[in-house]
């Protein structure tokens, strides 16, 4: 069979196959000799990355050789060069959604995704990167709670020696909670962080002004101020689609019955057009609140699939946020409906 050589994103190239004698001759080069010396080059230029210059010095050629059967081996096809588009970006909707919802960044990955289980390893590979983009030495990164985030630091493997802080309290319900993740983002970036142990809501205020005033807490909480990048998911007012809804006593659920609550972000409340709700849970909880979250420079939410297109619309229109991590189908569903802005927030500039 012929060698392939199949391009990817953020690597030279990945091969398959050999070629034979008998297939090669007559295309790069004229014999089975010439053949296997054309495919050994092409492995060692795009598989191994070595230069011209140290091909050329192990085949006792010059550069200007081997740079004439490479060029020879890509037009005669023994050498294939594919560019794989699998789980890639939808750039032309992200560009639209920038633009409605007046966004520093979009990012919107395609489909099509079995539910849920299969989006969120999409959505967090996606943050993922983005975050590589954003985050320096210099930054203060701050990092909420949320499936999808559990699976976006998953697939980071290095960050810069930023400084992590915990946005919010441990939801008790999860498997894994915001302290954990913090932990494991720590592990790829080695730098200093401030980690919150405490629930995200307890049962009254005392109780919280009391755990605001541990020392520990406090210290994390003084951290917010710095925050410049922030990470964080966006829930959906339903059991399946939050961190907060699950944690709440029935007398909870059936007082916020009188808001009309569209989503939920660090534990704070949106209204349909992104305003922030007033409500008895404002003193019991234990996180950000609404205004340090539209101080931080850089404000990127990580949600996807049909029923977070409500809640994404809310915080969008609120301009709580400054970048979006979404999927396809979400990003048409924000395209088609009211993009009604709240007016601008007086944000601090991002590393001044």
């Amino acid at each position: 069979m012929g060698s392939s050589v199949t391009g990817v994103p953020g690597g030279r190239a990945a091969a398959s196959g050999d070629a034979s004698p008998a297939e090669g001759a007559g295309r790069a080069t004229a014999g089975p000799s010439s053949t296997r010396l054309a495919v050994a080059i092409a492995r060692a230029y795009y598989l191994e990355g070595r230069s011209k210059v140290e091909i050329a010095k192990q085949h006792d050629l010059s550069r200007f050789k081997v740079a004439r059967i490479l060029e020879e081996s890509l037009a005669s096809g023994l050498v294939r060069i594919e560019i794989a588009d699998v789980g890639s970006s939808d750039t032309e909707l992200a560009e639209q959604l920038r633009e409605r919802y007046q966004l520093h960044r979009a990012v919107v990955v395609n489909g099509p995704f079995r539910g849920p289980e299969a989006l969120r390893p999409a959505l967090g590979s996606a943050a993922a990167d983005l975050l590589a983009e954003l985050v320096t030495a210099d930054d203060v990164l701050g990092v909420g709670w949320g499936r999808t985030l559990s699976a976006m630091v998953d697939a980071v493997h290095d960050l810069p020696a930023c400084e992590i802080v915990q946005l919010t309290g441990i939801a008790g319900s999860v498997a894994t909670n915001n302290a954990d993740l913090v932990r494991q983002l720590l592990s790829a970036s080695h730098g200093a962080h401030h980690p919150l142990y405490a629930p995200l809501v307890v049962p009254d205020a005392q109780t919280a002004a009391g755990l605001a005033r541990q020392p520990s807490i406090k210290a994390t909480m003084a951290q917010w101020r710095r925050v410049s990048v922030a990470v964080v998911a966006v829930g959906s007012w339903d059991a399946d689609g939050s961190q907060l809804y699950p944690v709440l006593e029935p007398r909870d659920h059936a007082a916020l019955r009188r808001h009309s609550v569209a989503a939920e972000m660090c534990a704070v409340l949106y209204d349909p057009d992104g305003r922030p709700l007033t409500t008895a849970l404002d003193q019991r909880r234990i996180g950000i609140s609404h205004a340090e979250l539209v101080r931080v420079p850089e404000v990127v939410a990580v949600a996807g699939g049909p029923t977070k297109a409500a809640a994404l619309r809310s915080v969008l229109r609120g301009r709580v946020v400054t970048s979006v991590v979404t999927d396809a189908d979400a990003a048409r569903e924000l395209l088609a409906g009211d993009a009604t802005l709240q007016p601008a927030v007086r944000r601090r500039p991002h590393r001044a």
